[in-house]
């Protein structure tokens, strides 16, 4: 294991990835449904393979092929995808500890995922609501 992990964290590296998180809630936000549900399955699923060669051998397709299922699951439902963005978080601090990070030419980037993904999971969990449907004259709901 290289001798500079974990990664060294400043307070920019904590608020950073959760403003990440924020405006990717509200660009994905601006999909209408089905389209919000369809593209928030295929974006977790994406992050799902994020780490092919990334050190953990085998166990890289084995941690895909679930994330591939949550996101299929995630297809209709948001909570699937929650647990899946929750369980890329888990998977983002086990590649920050071991010092392999997600993006190979900046050390602390799967430390801001690991902060950046239970954002995401949260909105998820509770169901992807559609931030703008104020602004859209829409009733409440999705």
């Amino acid at each position: 294991m290289p001798p500079d992990t974990p990664s060294p964290v400043t307070p920019f590296e904590i608020v950073l990835p959760i403003v990440v998180g924020l405006v990717l809630i509200a660009l994905i936000s601006l999909l209408r449904e089905p389209s919000r549900q369809k593209f928030s399955a295929v974006f977790v699923a994406g992050a799902g393979a994020a780490y092919f060669g990334g050190g953990f051998g085998p166990l890289e397709l084995g941690f895909c092929a679930v994330v591939t299922l949550l996101a299929y699951r995630g297809l209709t439902s948001y909570r699937a995808i929650g647990i899946a963005w929750l369980l890329h978080s888990g998977w983002d601090l086990a590649h920050d500890l071991w010092g392999n990070p997600i993006i190979p030419f900046a050390p602390t980037s799967s430390f801001g995922c690991f902060v950046c993904d239970p954002v995401l999971a949260a909105w998820y969990l509770i169901g992807a609501p559609d931030l703008w449907r104020r602004w859209r004259g829409a009733p409440a709901g999705k």
